[in-house]
């Protein structure tokens, strides 16, 4: 079988070839942090995160590079975000920034996002930015106005290559308010000066300024995985401008491809709206956690094709929190069953499928371009599979158990992330239980009476997890363990 992947720079499905064999790179445009991330972030990294982990699955050694964005992104009006941030909330700039770093990586890690190798932030590498602008400058790429410097468009031929735009047909103010001492409209800021009571600066050879937003990433880049590397990941959203300008400032500096595939995520939607903080229309991970399980939410994301839009609704979740139910107690019961099994009995999976077709068939799914969808649909065929040995065969041995929960673990656990940690019995009296049950329905009534609709589906959710079902009827509330 051979990896297939999207190339967004070609337009077309490409076999995976990378440029040293054995290794990849892969640079991925990480946050700008002034705010809690949301799940629109949460589906690009889940997203990268799962081709990180196949590509590492398949054997790859990956250098897996993801920046932060801690000056320089600017809004429509022109202001810097973390600024913004900085004055809403009444913080230092850098207080902002490690903030809401902090509660990025936090999001990532109860989502097993699983690190980066490298995180480099903008700030760190001012003096190789304020390098690589000089460097422009003297090859005639760029040109300074009174302390701006700008990236000259009409000098690359090929700008527009990747959003397949049109130099000329490109309006101004694509991002910001055009200045009349830009050559072109579309002409990019690689530094910009700085007022005196701007709060975030630096000297340079142009007066204090500070970067813009799409020069960061083709230091950052650059500097940890050469030129050309193999894979750019991140938001379709940002193809234009930000990636566009991207690729022309790297291979004008260096005069080489800057990277060979564009693996680009679709947007998290909101009734087909993308979900943004501008909109208001958005969702924290933090809150999302605390409704649904980090797994569900994984499901979620995954349960549609990275490229494509995933529409977001409640009862999407619940069902991604069902689906990944089912699939986690099964795994409960093959390892309830593997304290009591034979050493030796029936072959594996003897009247359905091998392990190995599955494990076949969800390879073949991964390799078309990480569709998940798919996969997901070989591991549920192998669930009810699983479920129905369970039921039927008595003497399944250690050994066919064993596999059968390794197979769930490299493909579900390893390369999709979405089942949990193994459990570890321990001995609970029924009365403890019962106590415990007793509570909990109890508050759960209290929040339903009270009209806190998402605060008694949590409490459901999680439940649930634990393969405790609640039943609601006029009489009152029950459970059951179908665990």
């Amino acid at each position: 079988m051979t990896l297939k992947v999207y190339n967004y720079l070609s337009r077309e499905m490409e076999v995976f070839e990378p440029i040293q064999p054995g290794r990849v790179g892969m640079y991925v445009c990480g946050p700008t942090v002034y705010d809690h991330s949301h799940l629109g972030h949460a589906k690009t990294y889940v997203a990268m995160d799962v081709i990180v982990r196949y590509l590492k699955h398949l054997g790859y050694q990956v250098r897996h590079v993801r920046n932060i964005t801690d000056v320089g992104h600017l809004l429509d009006s022109g202001e810097d975000r973390i600024l913004r941030g900085a004055r809403r909330h009444r913080l230092e700039p850098m207080e902002v920034v490690e903030t809401y770093m902090n509660s990025f990586f936090e999001d990532m890690d109860a989502l097993k996002v699983q690190r980066p190798n490298i995180s480099p932030r903008a700030t760190g590498h001012i003096p190789e930015i304020i390098q690589w602008i000089r460097d422009l400058l003297d090859a005639g790429y760029a040109y300074e106005v009174a302390g701006n410097v700008y990236f000259s468009v009409e000098a690359m031929p090929d700008y527009g290559k990747l959003s397949r735009r049109n130099v000329e047909d490109l309006e101004a103010g694509v991002r910001v308010q055009v200045r009349d001492e830009k050559r072109h409209p579309a002409d990019f800021s690689l530094w910009k000066r700085a007022e005196p009571e701007h709060l975030m600066q630096w000297p340079s050879p142009w007066g204090a300024g500070y970067p813009g937003w799409h020069i960061e990433c083709s230091v950052m880049s650059t500097k940890y995985l050469g030129q050309p590397f193999d894979i750019h990941g991140g938001g379709l959203e940002n193809i234009f401008p930000h990636n566009e300008c991207e690729i022309a400032q790297a291979e004008a500096h260096h005069d080489a491809d800057f990277a060979k595939y564009w693996v680009l995520v679709g947007s998290l939607t909101v009734n087909g709206i993308k979900m943004s903080k501008s909109l208001g229309n958005f969702l924290t991970i933090k809150d999302a956690l605390a409704l649904y399980t980090p797994e569900a939410i994984r499901f979620f994301i995954l349960s549609g094709h990275y490229r494509g839009p995933v529409d977001f609704s409640r009862e999407a979740l619940e069902a991604a929190q069902r689906g990944v139910q089912r699939l986690h107690n099964t795994l409960r019961a093959v390892r309830d069953r593997m304290g009591t099994a034979p050493p030796a009995g029936t072959a594996i999976l003897s009247d359905v499928s091998a392990l190995t077709d599955y494990r076949k068939a969800f390879q073949e799914a991964m390799e078309e371009d990480f569709n998940t969808p798919q996969a997901l649909a070989v591991l549920f065929e192998m669930v009810k599979d699983v479920n129905q040995q369970l039921t039927q065969k008595g003497d399944l041995s250690m050994g066919s158990l064993a596999a059968i929960e390794k197979t769930f673990g490299d493909l579900a656990g390893s390369v999709l992330g979405i089942l949990p940690a193994e459990e570890k019995a321990s001995a609970v009296s029924s009365e403890l239980v019962e106590g415990l049950m007793d509570i909990i329905m109890d508050l759960r009534r209290e929040a339903r009476e009270a009209k806190e609709w998402e605060r008694a589906d949590m409490l459901r959710n999680r439940l649930a997890l634990l393969g405790i079902m609640l039943n609601d009827a006029p009489a009152g509330s029950s459970w059951t363990y179908e665990g």
